[in-house]
């Protein structure tokens, strides 16, 4: 009996390692895993010193990233090949529908246009996509994506997250609330 509990036991997980080579069953099991950003406590807060930093949109149109001080402000580095980016990509896209007209997100992205676009199509995602065209302020800086750094009005980072994580939750909603009024 202990032999086929253990044998059994060995299937399935031979079974789920599997699957986690299959990319949809990737994604899936990263969004399961998934938890809401944690929010920097106040007295914990970074301010960004500069805001300067160049981008290009995917349709060609250069801009200043000082654009966006003085506002609430999302900014996500991602690629298609990532298998996290792609699994926090649906909870973030609910985010920017619902929030879209009060906060300013910058999806960045270093690949080929070519790619992005032929990702956004498949999924029916239409989002404001970048590209750097020079170094991002350090602080919002990293090795690492995704990553997504949550900027108030003060130029203060409330939320500095590198991993996937799930946008689409009641506290981001707060949070995101919260920033707007102040």
């Amino acid at each position: 009996m202990k032999n086929k509990r253990k044998l059994l036991s060995n299937i399935l997980f031979g079974i789920f390692i599997v699957l986690l080579f299959i990319p949809t069953t990737r994604s899936w099991f990263i969004r399961v895993v998934s938890f809401s950003p944690s929010i920097t406590r106040v007295d914990e807060r970074q301010t960004l010193a500069d805001y300067n930093w160049n981008l290009v949109r995917l349709d060609g149109k250069k801009v200043d990233f000082n654009e966006y001080k003085g506002k609430v402000v999302l900014v996500n580095f991602w690629a298609t090949w990532c298998p996290s980016c792609l699994a926090e990509k649906p909870s973030l896209v609910n985010l920017y529908n619902q929030y879209k007209e009060k906060v300013d997100f910058l999806f960045i992205s270093n690949e080929s246009n070519e790619a992005i676009e032929k990702y956004y199509t498949k999924q029916g995602y239409d989002l404001p996509t970048y590209k750097s065209l020079s170094q991002p302020p350090v602080k919002i800086r990293s090795n690492a994506i995704p990553a997504t750094y949550i900027i108030d009005k003060n130029g203060q980072l409330v939320v500095s997250k590198v991993g996937s994580a799930d946008w689409d939750t009641q506290k981001v909603k707060t949070l995101l609330d919260d920033l707007i009024k102040s």
